[in-house]
């Protein structure tokens, strides 16, 4: 199917068209392949890609673009950081998560079902897609952050002469995604309160009817709560290693690879302390270790820090579910919320209630790696209380106007 750039709504009609409900097509690259439907040239475009992604030092960075926009997670894995065909050390690489429910519209599946060369695609293209997610449901922040990776791809492109011009480079405002104002988070804000609750139902969790594994689950389940409490990406927690915990200038810190690669300590409470040493004692006894690890060092280095009863890497797949099951233990404090608990919920608790703490906000984002104060500072919303808005003021200043003459 070809598609006129002066007729956008063809491509919208044949996603409201009866079958399209197939525009979840075979992976349009694969190790050994070489086709990719309307691109006659698939290697070299396989190339560009690589070229772009190999930019990015972090995996998990090459992993979220890449899903992204519809590449196979695996063929993304293969790219080495300085472009390299050689694959990266698996061990530090959680499972890929399975396919979303926008999955079949991301950009590379969505310009395959048309047989359109995604080095052809026009801005008509792109509004058209735009369009097509937001009918399928896809969120306001969903479609804000598809657009900035595809902007981001046809920007390394443009650069290197692969196309004219960024067809990405939209009018967001008119496509209603402009982020200079940005919208409070939609994200569940838990308190103080309610992280204790989550602690507690994790002790409880009966995760096994085998009782030689059940100790070992509760306690893996409150290390990983410990753990969010630190303010920790999902991605973060997946990828931390037993010899990532180490002691510097007299103190215990975990080494967290984030975004961009860049790596930051976090300091280590009493409470991540004292759960991770037992989880991982417990884990040791449960292996049949001869001797149990001492603690923050391992002598099987690359060993995850949060693992599977075989010893594998938990995908933040598992951690989700997993948070879900403790949250709907946890009893009245997490009733009304509990459907709606995920990582992102922990993080967020945490910088909330460190502003709530009148923690400086220049400490809040180191703790959590966030590379500008404004980011840390959309999490202020937490503070947010009826006393800290006028909105009273300016009723009781209604309230004690005169009444309109004669009324």
């Amino acid at each position: 199917m070809t598609v006129d750039a002066d007729e956008p709504l063809a491509v919208l009609e044949a996603l409201s068209a009866p079958g399209t409900a197939a525009l979840a097509v075979a992976d349009p690259i694969e190790d050994g392949g070489s086709g990719w439907p309307g691109v006659a040239d698939p290697d070299a475009l396989r190339a560009q890609l690589v070229d772009w992604l190999s930019q990015y030092d972090n995996a998990g960075t090459r992993r979220t673009y890449a899903y992204a926009l519809g590449l196979p997670i695996a063929w993304v894995d293969a790219i080495g950081g300085a472009g390299a065909a050689a694959p990266e050390p698996a061990g530090r690489r959680p499972p890929p998560a399975p396919a979303g429910p926008l999955h079949h519209l991301a950009w590379f599946r969505w310009c395959a079902a048309r047989a359109l060369d995604p080095r052809a695609a026009t801005g008509v293209h792109v509004k058209a897609w735009l369009h097509a997610l937001s009918a399928a449901g896809a969120q306001r922040r969903t479609r804000q952050r598809m657009l900035s990776t595809l902007s981001a791809l046809y920007g390394h492109l443009a650069e290197t002469g692969a196309v004219p011009a960024n067809p990405a480079a939209l009018n967001r405002a008119r496509l209603g995604l402009a982020s200079t104002a940005r919208e409070p988070s939609p994200t569940v804000r838990l308190t103080a309160e309610q992280l204790k609750a989550m602690l507690v139902a994790a002790a409880r969790l009966h995760y096994t009817a085998d009782a030689r594994y059940r100790r070992l689950y509760a306690l893996r389940a409150v290390a990983v709560v410990a753990l969010l409490t630190l303010g920790l990406r999902i991605s973060e927690l997946v990828g931390l290693d037993r010899d990532d915990l180490y002691r510097t200038g007299g103190d215990e810190v975990l080494r967290v690879m984030g975004k961009g690669g860049l790596r930051r300590e976090v300091y280590l409470t009493d409470l991540v302390r004292t759960a991770l040493a037992e989880y991982l004692a417990q884990r040791d006894r449960t292996a049949g270790a001869a001797v149990p690890a001492r603690r923050g060092r391992t002598t099987t280095g690359g060993t995850p820090m949060i693992a599977t009863r075989d010893g594998g890497r938990c995908s933040r797949v598992d951690l989700y579910a997993l948070l879900r099951r403790i949250a709907a233990g946890g009893g009245p404090a997490l009733a009304e919320v509990a459907d709606r608990v995920h990582p992102h919920a922990l993080r967020h608790a945490y910088v909330t209630i460190a502003l709530e703490q009148d923690a400086r906000i220049q400490h809040v984002q180191a703790d959590v790696g966030h590379a500008t104060i404004a980011t840390t500072q959309h999490y202020d919303r937490g503070r947010r209380t009826r006393e800290s808005s006028a909105a009273d003021l300016v009723a009781a200043a209604i309230a004690a106007a005169p009444d309109p003459a004669g009324e």
